[in-house]
């Protein structure tokens, strides 16, 4: 049998440098270092210089890969990175929180403002309930769902049979919530994010699929008024929210 090739990317952007951005790229460090992972930037995005990432960093804790900090806020840095387009992202990949803002639907509505001044967007309510055992509307509009009624902990990889129940993981979110939108007249489109496990219990999402996003979404709210779901979602949990172009 021959030797497995490492997973490659060109960069890998973790969101956040503290508690959970430590802990994934601990573990990016050691499939790197264990022939696991091919990677020729990993970057840390977190607005304070001394976090967790950073203090390690200067202590050598991610010798044998490429990681570095950049002090920035999430979005700021977002504008720039997913700004390269779809082509130039093929190779990239982000690591979100588990606790972070809906970070994907915030840069398509700012990359929507850019290409449309003056015209009304809003995040709106969902059209209907989402069909999960847990879910909880935002003041903003925004929408958190999962189907887990439990804690979950930070290194699960969602596989086939959920620990926490000892038997099967017959879920989705994707499909779940790709269910839900066909249901729905209002909307135009979805524009679903998913985040997979890829190595080392770190999920991630393609960088690329967050930009084509940017691209449908041009091209449907060139037609006129439009309503599409953002979400940014595992097979268990996610983050919803409804753009609304006037």
């Amino acid at each position: 049998m021959g030797t497995a090739l490492p997973l490659a990317f060109r960069r890998i952007v973790v969101i956040g440098g503290g508690c959970y951005g430590s802990w994934y790229t601990q573990q990016l460090t050691r499939a790197a270092q264990r022939g696991a992972l091919s990677v020729q930037d990993i970057v840390v995005v977190d607005r304070d210089p001394h976090c967790r990432v950073a203090t390690q960093l200067d202590q050598q804790h991610y010798t044998g890969a490429p990681v570095r900090v950049v002090v920035s806020t999430w979005d700021e840095y977002l504008a720039i990175w997913l700004a390269e387009g779809a082509p130039a992202l093929a190779a990239d990949a982000m690591v979100p929180s588990p606790l972070m803002p809906h970070l994907c639907l915030d840069w398509l509505i700012a990359r929507a403002r850019l290409r449309w001044p003056g015209r009304g967007m809003e995040v709106v309510p969902l059209p209907s309930v989402p069909p999960t055992p847990w879910e909880r509307a935002a003041p903003d509009n925004r929408h958190y769902v999962s189907f887990a009624t439990w804690t979950c902990p930070v290194n699960c990889i969602e596989p086939a049979k959920c620990p926490a129940t000892r038997g099967p993981r017959d879920w989705s979110m994707p499909v779940a919530i790709g269910r839900m939108a066909d249901r729905e007249p209002t909307l135009h489109g979805t524009a679903i994010f998913h985040c997979t496990h890829r190595t080392y219990g770190v999920g991630m999402i393609d960088a690329a699929a967050i930009a084509r996003a940017d691209e449908q979404l041009a091209q449907w709210g060139s037609d006129g008024p439009s309503r599409v779901l953002v979400g940014t979602v595992s097979h268990c949990h996610g983050a919803l929210g409804v753009l609304e172009l006037s």
